[in-house]
């Protein structure tokens, strides 16, 4: 009798409440990382995306293939088992929490659907590979420290501050701060275009939008926190340190990144109410 490929294939069309249960097992073991490792900026980054990446997947949950090849849904569960168990073990807990996302969404989909499948969720693994880009990029080959220290600089001198910079470091009369790689704004630029990513497949845009939305991402993450950085500078100047504890490192930086996430919100709404009009509905009758 002749075997016949479905043998050697893992069909799940039947399982999908598994791999829910699974998704949602893994999104709570990240978030919870992420809380451990006090990262206050990426924890609010990543409550964003889970939301986002968990509605586009349940929204196309009736177009998806779930069909896995032995292999692939071998390579996935190691994956998945490697995440869990440097989340458990973690050496860098920082470093763990930003690329746990894109290595269990990554074992989960070659679960799910196998190496064919993988383009199903294309968008969205890139949108995580966004989260995880600050770690896996070396300093020194994306590095907005010094163009950042010169942004905040202009904005003091323009609000009447006098101010001097000196490479990274902005001096103002009674203290001074410094500009070093995780206060550059790198981050933030990644995360929002993450979610500019998340933007384009989720809402019908035109070539020139497609193209703008990713820009005015990246652009609107860095003057904001150059606004934050000038803000730190500021408060140094004024001594008070409690203030600078809270915007540098405490949920300050995490209104920031709202900030930065709503604005850019607010932009997309408005791109796509201009969509509408040109394009009103036909009456019928």
């Amino acid at each position: 009798m002749k075997a016949t490929p479905i043998i050697f294939s893992l069909k799940l069309k039947d399982s999908q409440y598994w791999l829910l249960g699974i998704g949602a097992g893994l999104i709570a073991v990240h978030l919870s990382l992420t809380t451990k490792a006090d990262q206050t900026s990426l924890l609010g980054s990543s409550f964003v995306f889970w939301i986002a990446i968990s509605s586009l997947i349940w929204d196309k949950r009736h177009q998806l293939n779930f069909e896995s090849g032995v292999f692939a849904s071998i390579v996935g569960l190691i994956l998945i088992v490697l995440a869990l168990l440097k989340s458990a073990f973690p050496i860098n807990t920082g470093g763990v929490a930003y690329l746990f996302p894109i290595v269990a969404a990554l074992g989960l989909a070659l679960i799910a659907s196998g190496f064919k499948g993988l383009k199903q969720y294309r968008g969205e693994l890139i949108a995580l590979f966004f989260l995880a880009v600050p770690k896996l990029i070396p300093p020194f080959v994306i590095d907005l420290s010094l163009t950042t220290a010169k942004l905040s600089t202009a904005m003091l001198w323009y609000s009447g501050f006098h101010v001097v910079r000196s490479g990274v470091q902005i001096n103002l009369p009674s203290g001074n701060v410094i500009v070093n790689f995780p206060c550059s704004g790198t981050e933030q630029v990644f995360h929002l275009l993450g979610l500019a990513i998340i933007a384009l497949i989720m809402f019908p845009m035109k070539k020139w939008q497609k193209i703008l939305v990713p820009i005015v991402a990246a652009v609107l993450a860095f003057i904001v926190n150059g606004i934050r950085v000038a803000l730190m500078a500021i408060l140094v100047n004024l001594g008070d340190k409690e203030a600078f504890k809270y915007w540098h490192g405490g949920d300050g930086s995490l209104v920031f990144s709202l900030i930065s996430v709503t604005i850019f919100g607010c932009f997309c709404l408005f791109l796509l109410s201009k969509n509408n009009k040109k394009s009103p509905l036909k009456s019928v009758g």
